[in-house]
C-alpha cells in the first residue's frame, strides 16, 4: 500500500488504533466543549430562535460545500496539510465566536463545522490506510470508547466554564484542545508514504463522483445507514431537552440526558465482543431496529411524558452502536482506487442531517402535530434496517 509507515505512528503505545483514539479524543475535547455554548453565543448574537437557525442553515451550506471539495483540497495539498488547515480553520471560527457580533457568527459556526468535517474525512482515509479491514471493528471501538469520556464531560464543563467563570473560557479551552490535536498529529508525522505532489490533471467533478458513488448498492447501504443514525442524534440533542422541560422535568435532566447518551459509548467494548461473537451485519440491523421502535414508542406516548426518557436512552443505545459500527460497512466495502473521491462524499452525512432534520420537521409540521416526525424518524430507520440486510454476511 505505502513503501513505509510513519516511525512515530509505530512506537506509540498500543499502536496505530490507539493513536487513532487519542487523536480523535483530542480533537473532540475542541468540539465538546463549545456544543452546548455556541447555540447561547448564536441566540446572544442574533436576538432570536429564527436567526440562530437560519445562521445554522447557512454554516450547514458551508461546511457542505467544503465537504464535497474535499478531493481537490487534497489534491492541491498533502492530507496533512488539509488536517493543518481545519485546525486552521477552528482558529478563525473561535475568534469570530469570541469578538464577532451579528450574522458573521453564521461564519464561526461554518468554519467551526468545516474544521470537524475536514478532520473527519481525514481520519476516515488515515483509519483506511493504516489499519487493516479485520482490525477496523477493534480500531473503531478504541476511538468510540475514547470519544465517550470527552463528551461525557466536555459539554457539562462547557457550559459550567461559561456560566461560572467568563464567556471566553470555553473559547479559550477548546482552542488549547485544538493545538494539543495538532501537535499529536505532526509527532505522529501521519501522511502518505508516497507523497502527494500538485495535481497535475483536474480533479473530478463532483457531479461525477456522486452518481458512481450511490450507484454502487454497498455504498449506497452504508450512506443510509449513517445518515439515519446521524438524523437520530441531531433529533436527541435538539429536540431531546425539549421534551424533558415539556414533560415538567427540570432543566438540569436535560443536562443528564445528553450526558448519560453520551455515556453509553464506554459500552463500546462489549458491542465489538457481540459484533465478533453474531457478526457486525447483525448486530448493526439489530441497532437500528431498536432505535426506530423507540422513536415509534416516542409517536405512541404522544405528548412529552417523563416515561418518554426511556425510550429516548434505548433510542441512544442503538445510535452508541451505529457509532462503533456504523462506519464498517463502508470502510470494508469501499475500492481502495477510490477512496478519497468516496469518503469524501460519505463524509456528508453530517451536514446532510443537520440540513434533513429542521427541513423534515418543518416540513412535518405544516402537515401534522410535532410527534408523527418521530414517527417518520422511525421509518426512516427502519429502512435502513431493511437495506443493512443486504449487506455481505461476514461484514
Amino acid at each position: 500500500m505505502f513503501d513505509r509507515r510513519p516511525a512515530a505512528l509505530l512506537v506509540v503505545s498500543g499502536g496505530a488504533g490507539e493513536s487513532f483514539a487519542r487523536l480523535n479524543a483530542l480533537e473532540g475535547i475542541a468540539r465538546s466543549l463549545l456544543m452546548g455554548v455556541i447555540p447561547l453565543l448564536a441566540l446572544e448574537a442574533l436576538g432570536s430562535k429564527e436567526l440562530v437557525t437560519h445562521a445554522y442553515l447557512f454554516a450547514s451550506i458551508l461546511t457542505l460545500a467544503i465537504t464535497l471539495n474535499f478531493a481537490t483540497l487534497e489534491r492541491l495539498l498533502q492530507r496533512r496539510w488539509v488536517v493543518t488547515l481545519g485546525a486552521g480553520c477552528t482558529l478563525v471560527a473561535m475568534l469570530i465566536l469570541l469578538f464577532g457580533d451579528g450574522m458573521i457568527m453564521a461564519l464561526g459556526i461554518g468554519l467551526q463545522q468545516a474544521s470537524a468535517s475536514l478532520f473527519s474525512v481525514c481520519l476516515s482515509l488515515y483509519i483506511m490506510d493504516y489499519i487493516g479491514k479485520k482490525e477496523l471493528i477493534y480500531t473503531e471501538t478504541r476511538r468510540m470508547l475514547y470519544a465517550g469520556v470527552v463528551w461525557m464531560v466536555g459539554p457539562i464543563l462547557g457550559l459550567w466554564l461559561w456560566e461560572g467563570i467568563a464567556g471566553w473560557a470555553p473559547i479559550v479551552l477548546s482552542l488549547f484542545g485544538a493545538g494539543a490535536m495538532l501537535s499529536y498529529f505532526w509527532y505522529l508525522r501521519l501522511g502518505h508514504g508516497q507523497g502527494i505532489q500538485r495535481a497535475k490533471s483536474h480533479p473530478a467533478s463532483v457531479f461525477k463522483i456522486i452518481p458512481r458513488y450511490f450507484g454502487q448498492r454497498a455504498l449506497r447501504i452504508a450512506y443510509w445507514i449513517t445518515l439515519s443514525r446521524a438524523i437520530f442524534w441531531v433529533t436527541l440533542f435538539v429536540y431531546g431537552p425539549i421534551y424533558v422541560v415539556e414533560a415538567g422535568l427540570p432543566n438540569w435532566i436535560a443536562g443528564g440526558l445528553l450526558s448519560l447518551a453520551s455515556a453509553l459509548l464506554l459500552v463500546s467494548p462489549l458491542i465489538r465482543r457481540l459484533a465478533s461473537r453474531i457478526g457486525t451485519r447483525r448486530v448493526i440491523l439489530f441497532a437500528l431496529m431498536l432505535t426506530g421502535l423507540s422513536m415509534a414508542m416516542l409517536y405512541v406516548l404522544g405528548e412529552a411524558r417523563p416515561i418518554g426518557l426511556l425510550f429516548w436512552i434505548t433510542g441512544a443505545l442503538g445510535g452508541v452502536t451505529l457509532d462503533v459500527l456504523g462506519n464498517i460497512p463502508f470502510m470494508r466495502m469501499v475500492k481502495p482506487r477510490e477512496r478519497t473521491e468516496m469518503t469524501m462524499i460519505f463524509s456528508t452525512w453530517r451536514e446532510g442531517s443537520q440540513l434533513l432534520t429542521p427541513l423534515l420537521v418543518s416540513t412535518m409540521l405544516l402537515f401534522a402535530p410535532f410527534e408523527t416526525f418521530y414517527l417518520l424518524l422511525a421509518l426512516l430507520l427502519s429502512g435502513a434496517g431493511i437495506m443493512a440486510t443486504f449487506l455481505p454476511r461476514r461484514l
